[in-house]
């Protein structure tokens, strides 16, 4: 489980927090959305998330373990898909994929097996020898899928993750998602896709101007509601305004 709790993030010369008081559990075997529109705190929680920002209050922890306490422990059970392009562009795919699972001590027969598997499944196979700065965005983001995934990570995090690709690995993608979830981990996604966030989701968090305005069970939501969650989410936001 995820649990984030009371978190407090501002950024130095900003007079506000970016991320206000915010708490969230997410579970075992559970794909997560997160909404907001863009500067809501999206970004900044899933940073906070991963370690890569540092936060004035609150704690984070996966499987009990506190990231700040055990930041090495906690980042080793984390895979993440960006939405901002690749930096180790001279790497060849398959090198950037070993690197990554190197890091995360892969065994590499299993390494090997699985980065066969998913460059079959992506249709990356032909160029998986090729530098990633020849790769389309397209082909960049289906690598940094398969890096993400090399190591079967607890919680797999995902910012904007079918941005620029194209309906057949869309769909891969959330098929990947699919079977993360049934492996009983995590996935935590941010997207303006609305409509496959409905789809997809067992909850959805709604964030605005730092702060968390509410948790969204889906099935309960489905049930209860004749509007589409695009529909909700809008109205809700919008309210914000007045």
């Amino acid at each position: 489980m995820l649990v984030i709790s009371n978190l407090f993030k501002k950024y130095n010369k900003n007079k506000y927090y970016s991320v206000s008081d915010l708490s969230l559990n997410v579970n075992d075997g559970e794909i997560f959305g997160f909404l907001g529109r863009n500067g809501a705190g999206k970004s900044t929680t899933i940073k906070c998330i991963l370690g890569i920002l540092p936060y004035e209050k609150g704690s984070i922890e996966l499987d009990g373990v506190d990231l700040v306490k055990n930041p090495n422990e906690v980042k080793q059970k984390i895979g993440f898909v960006s939405d901002e392009r690749i930096s180790y562009e001279n790497l060849t795919g398959r090198e950037y994929v070993n690197f990554i699972g190197n890091i995360y001590n892969v065994d590499s027969e299993q390494m090997k097996a699985l980065l066969n598997e998913y460059a079959e499944r992506f249709k990356m196979t032909a160029v998986l020898d090729a530098p990633i700065r020849t790769y389309s965005f397209g082909l960049k983001q289906k690598i940094s899928v398969i890096a993400a995934l090399i190591h079967k990570p607890k919680l797999w995090i995902l910012d904007e993750p079918i941005i620029g690709l194209d309906p057949e690995a869309a769909a891969e993608i959330k098929q990947c998602m699919i079977e993360t979830k049934i492996e009983g981990n995590i996935v935590f996604f941010s997207s303006h896709y609305i409509d496959m966030v409905e789809k997809l989701c067992d909850r959805v968090a709604i964030i605005d101007r730092g702060k968390l305005l509410e948790v969204i069970d889906m099935k309960e939501f489905k049930k209860s509601n004749k509007n589409s969650l695009e529909e909700y989410y809008l109205d809700l936001i919008k309210s914000m305004d007045k």
